[in-house]
């Protein structure tokens, strides 16, 4: 490969893996900060080694054998992080609690400029983005760690089965056991074993219609753009409910102090996703939500709450208010 050291100072050579090794950890880890501290671990052991590489191997998979050893040890002795409907069945609106977990217990959103690179065969981009839907990230959290490590390397990245091998100190045989294993548990999960089409202009569309009938509090409206399965979640809130009509009554209930809310668009996790400020009693709107959804055959399917504003809306790049319009 081309990418051995050379003359350019190494910090410059590390530094254009910061992206994909950011989205690397990011699927290993669950979390965008996580991930971040992963990546500038990785940077520090790799500058601090670089003298003793002498350009034996690619620099790139060099730095990807350091942030897979830095990962690894991140996920010894813990479970993967997980959503709501990964840990316990639906309630309803009448049985609902506030009972929360805490962060470290779930994955967290993704901004896409910090785990996309944004240039390349539009084929690939759109595979990497379908890598870090929130789905397809919780199924890899209930792989043993090396099993997601291969998993990831082998099918979102493209590694050779040698190449995987090589870095992970193991046989080949081993990689392609580990993997046809991870294969199996995406197999049985429907929300992952099928990569959802591209947003095209009708799913625009729709997210375009969702959010006029949100910021109107039109709930008629809001529930015939849900699948009738649609789901909610809205971490840190360990409970989840499931259905188009559960989720209207819970907007007209508990959820009823969003009326008059406003939606700001952002990208994460590979696709549109909306800010939620909702109005304040001291005027304007504050942060409320990060709202990421799932869209399929024409129906919003999921819709995943991340409340933790006070992080995510700084790492979104999102104001800290809104003005009174």
């Amino acid at each position: 490969m081309a990418d051995v050291i050379t003359e350019e100072p190494v910090e410059l050579q590390l530094e254009r893996y910061r992206t994909e090794l950011t989205g690397y950890c990011y699927r290993m880890l669950g979390s965008v900060f996580e991930a971040e501290d992963a990546v500038q671990e990785t940077m520090v052991r790799a500058w601090r080694g670089h003298r003793g590489f002498e350009g034996r191997a690619a620099l790139r998979s060099w730095v990807y054998r350091i942030a897979t050893n830095v990962c690894l040890d991140a996920l010894n002795g813990r479970k993967g992080r997980a959503r709501p409907m990964d840990l316990a069945g639906p309630v309803t609106v009448a049985t609902a609690s506030d009972a929360r977990l805490p962060g470290v217990t779930w994955i967290g959103p993704a901004p896409d400029d910090r785990v996309l690179a944004g240039t390349g065969d539009p084929a690939d981009v759109a595979a990497q983005r379908e890598s870090v839907k929130l789905a397809f990230v919780a199924v890899l959290q209930r792989l043993a760690p090396r099993q997601r490590a291969v998993l990831i390397l082998r099918e979102v990245l493209g590694w050779k089965a040698a190449e995987v091998a090589e870095l992970l100190g193991v046989t080949v045989a081993s990689v392609n056991s580990a993997l046809q294993r991870a294969r199996a548990v995406l197999a049985a999960d429907s929300s992952a074993a099928r990569p959802a089409p591209a947003m095209d202009e009708a799913q625009r569309a729709l997210l375009d219609r969702y959010v006029r009938a949100f910021e109107a509090y039109d709930m008629d409206g809001l529930a015939a753009l849900l699948h009738e399965d649609v789901t909610l979640n809205m971490p840190p809130f360990a409970m989840w409910l499931r259905g188009r009509e559960e989720i209207r009554a819970w907007m007209l209930g508990p959820g009823h102090g969003c009326r008059g809310s406003r939606l700001l668009p952002v990208t994460a996790n590979g696709g549109p996703a909306l800010a939620q400020y909702r109005p304040s009693p001291a005027g304007g709107h504050e942060p409320w939500a990060l709202i990421v959804p799932e869209v399929s055959e024409g129906r919003i399917t999921g819709l995943t709450n991340f409340l933790d504003t006070d992080v995510l809306f700084p790492l979104f790049g999102l104001p800290a208010r809104l003005p009174a319009e």
